[in-house]
This record gives C-alpha cells, structure tokens and sequence, in this order.
C-alpha cells in the first residue's frame, strides 16, 4: 500500500509512518520541520519504500502528484499547542484550514479514492458538561479568550471542509478526533505537559504545574495511537464517521506531577504557576477531558497495550539517556 502523510515527521505523524513500514508499505512524508524534526525519521531516510518531502503543506507543488499516488492519506499537518495558538493564531489559520482544503482539492482533482483519515482534536468540545466526551454530543466554546480557541475553531473547520468534499466527490473519509497523546518523540516546546514534568523530574527541577492542578485529563501513548489510526482508516464501517482516539482513565495534573516525580524517584518540588505567567494572559481552560470510546471498539479491533505508567517509565528511562545520565544501550525506536 503507498501512504501518504502530512505532518510526518511530528510527533505523531512520525510513529504512523514507522508503524506503516514495519508493515511493508511505501511511505512518502510531506513536513515542513516547523514543529516536525528531521531526527523523528531519520532511520527511515535511506529506505528505498520512504520518501520525505521538505515542504509547506499550503504552497507544496507536489501534493497532487503525491495524492494521485496514494492508497491512504493521513492528514496530520497542523498548527498544534496552546502557547503557538497564542501567539500566532494567523499561522494556525493558514496551515490548519487553507491546508485542509488544499490537500481535499488535491484528493478530488486525483481522480482517484484514496482512505483518507483527517485528525482533528479534543478540543472541539471545548466547555462540554458531561464526565466523558461522546461524539454525539453538542460543541461549547466559550465567548471569551477568542485566540485561546482558534485551535478548535480551525480543527472544526477542518472537520466541515473534509466531509464537504467526500460528500460531494464520494472518498472515503474518517475523521479521528484526538485526546492528549503522548510518547517518545513529543518535546516539551509549546507547553506539552507530560514531556515537561519528566525533564524537570530527572533533573532534579521545581516541575511546574499551571493553575492549581486540578484539570484533569486522558492520556494515550503515541504507539496505540497509531495503530488506532490504521484500524480505523482500514475499516469499512468507518468512513463517513468522526471517532474519538486515546485513552479513557483520567488523572488530574496534579496527581500526574506526582506519579511522574514518584516514578523518576524525584526529589523536585512542585510549583504551581498562574495561566498568566505561563502563556502571557489568562484564560478560561477546560476543566477535564475524557473520551468515550465506545465507537472506536464498535468499528475496529481496536485494545489498548501502554498504560500510562508504563508510558511513563519508558519515557523517563529515555530522557535519563539522552542527558547522559544513565549508561544504557540504544533504545528501540518506538
């Protein structure tokens, strides 16, 4: 099968493309190294089955040859992060939604019907009252901090833009809406929280929790996320259906900061930061965020494998070798 995905060499776009050739398939990644980084595929780069294009997903010149290529597309190019919504909220515009809309336009004019699967995020639900997020269940965003929700308004958009298409030119189309993902390969830039608590714990530094640490939240490891993806790009009884993917226990970021420094036999203190002083304003944040998954195991065969300690040993068992604060062997590219 010949896979196309954007995004590719990011956090979670670098994983689908290793689960994709451990698989035999042929792999073309388009990134534009923005948030993705070259060492996320670097192993892959002398493969003849993968191709890597350097490139922005909104003027790329060879993103209709590459959809007419492709069997499956996986649209991950986007924008990502609260702090990089804050302070560039054009940027996650342009790339969030006028690449949507490109990369639909490039599926059409291929003349071919590839499976497509377009991420979108959690934070479409915004305010919602319920203890877990159903698909089903109505959208509330806040009038306020308008900025802080870009990012949602932009991966909504992209849910419309994808569906506008696929109904009218008849691809088949999933969309995975996805909770808090986390793993190897996420770097603490841009206020991702796991990756941040874990450096600070085998450091030795205060590990900083914003506000009082009670918003809770749903964390899946990046390697049952991706295969999630697969499941479902693969399934016939998916398309034309919008998913939630992650992991259903919830923690609040106060016990996480916990669990870290208690796994990574930590001494740090825990700091509590305002909103304010973390990102530069306040602003309203959502106050839990569980997903039901009920779909998910109704449409694929789909079983967790990580739990989130086992995430976090591993992730602190990496971060301790790439500081150069344990001798150990070179870890399995996960």
């Amino acid at each position: 099968m010949k896979i196309l995905i954007t995004g590719g060499a990011g956090f979670i776009g670098s994983h689908l493309a290793h689960l994709h050739l451990q698989k035999g398939d042929r792999v073309h990644v388009v990134d534009d190294l923005s948030t993705g980084r070259r060492a996320n595929i670097a192993l892959h780069l002398g493969l003849s089955r993968f191709t890597f294009s350097e490139a922005d997903i909104v003027t790329w010149d060879g993103l209709n040859d590459a959809a007419r290529a492709a069997d499956r597309i996986y649209h991950l190019a986007a924008v990502v992060g609260v702090r990089r919504t804050l302070e560039d909220p054009v940027r996650v515009v342009k790339t969030n939604i006028a690449g949507t809309e490109r990369v639909m336009r490039a599926i059409e004019k291929s003349g071919r019907r590839p499976e497509v699967l377009v991420a979108s995020s959690s934070e479409a639900y915004g305010f919602n009252p319920r203890p877990m997020f159903s698909e089903s269940d109505d959208l509330l965003l806040h009038s306020r901090d308008h900025l802080r929700w870009c990012y949602a308004v932009s991966k909504l958009t992209d849910e419309f833009i994808a569906y506008s298409y696929a109904e009218k030119f008849g691809f088949k189309l999933t969309v995975a809406r996805l909770f808090n993902t986390i793993g190897p390969r996420q770097v603490e830039h841009y206020g991702m929280v796991v990756p941040n608590f874990v450096k600070q714990a085998v450091t030795g530094r205060p590990i900083t929790v914003y506000a009082d640490g009670s918003q809770t939240r749903s964390f899946a490891d990046v390697r049952d996320t991706v295969r999630a993806l697969d499941l479902l790009a693969g399934s016939p009884l998916a398309p034309g259906e919008t998913v939630n993917v992650g992991a259903d226990q919830e923690i609040s970021i106060l016990d996480l900061a916990r669990l870290v420094r208690e796994r990574a036999d930590s001494q740090s203190e825990i700091v509590f930061i305002p909103y304010r002083e973390a990102y530069g304003e306040d602003f309203e944040d959502i106050t839990h965020r569980r997903p039901c998954l009920d779909k998910l195991f109704e449409l694929t065969s789909f079983q967790h494998r990580w739990t989130l300690t086992a995430t976090i040993d591993d992730l602190i068992t990496r971060a301790r070798a790439e500081l150069g604060l344990l001798e150990t062997k070179e870890l399995h590219p996960g």
